[in-house]
């Protein structure tokens, strides 16, 4: 990559002022995590820019919805600067993002797509029916933070939608969370996205697992020794 102006988001974040990196996606599921601010969501808009997808979310050659100017803006520059390849070539999919769900989900209302009315359910139900109609078909899905709206009975909802993907192995997901829930998933590939790189990891080596862990074993004192 050839880094531009390195006082400028996104091309300050330290995961790319490190010079670079390598992303292999090997497994139908690649799950990353790390902290807010370190470039999950950022990475994940760069490589949807780069397969055709909008900034805002939503299919191959759907306008940005629910994003700034700026903020598409940016994406695309970093995504220029990305170096992908595909095999088969992507051609079909969703990128998902939660923050401009209910944007997207307008949308395709308001242009009387037949596969809409995603608005009619609560939050956590509209995520899981799109889940369980769009998930069903071959294709590139990039997720940013799909549980945002989802119980944790839920998450394990679409644990299993994930798992069917893995056995029919028609689909490409590469998904950022928080949730250990999700990291959990089996037989997918955990990355951790750090400072200045990303590296493999395990879902007891994650700081979302660490925490959680504590406050299920003292959950009193955990949280007055954090709040204190």
């Amino acid at each position: 990559m050839a880094w531009q102006d390195q006082n400028a988001y996104p091309f300050s974040l330290p995961i790319v002022l490190g010079g670079g990196f390598d992303l292999t996606f090997e497994k139908p599921i690649t799950v990353l995590v790390g902290e807010n601010g370190s470039g999950k969501s950022t990475l994940l808009e760069a490589i949807a820019t780069m397969a055709g997808f909008g900034e805002g979310g939503g299919t191959q050659g759907m306008a940005a919805i629910g994003r700034s100017p700026a903020a598409g803006e940016d994406a695309g520059r970093l995504g220029d600067l990305l170096r992908a390849a595909w095999l088969p070539q992507v051609r079909h999919g969703w990128f998902f993002r939660a923050e401009t769900f209910f944007s997207v989900a307008r949308y395709l209302d308001e242009v009387g797509s037949h596969r809409a009315g995603y608005l009619r359910a609560s939050h956590g139900e509209g995520f899981l029916h799109f889940f369980e109609e769009r998930l069903s078909e071959q294709g590139l899905f990039i997720l940013d933070e799909p549980e945002s709206a989802l119980s944790p009975t839920k998450q394990f909802d679409l644990l299993k939608l994930l798992r069917n993907l893995q056995r029919v192995e028609t689909c490409q997901v590469i998904m950022a969370t928080h949730s250990p829930i999700l990291m959990a998933l089996p037989d997918a590939d955990l990355w951790q996205v750090e400072r200045f790189g990303l590296r493999p990891t395990t879902l007891e080596e994650t700081s979302h697992f660490r925490l959680y862990r504590e406050f299920t074993r003292y959950p009193h004192d955990l949280v007055e020794t954090i709040i204190d």
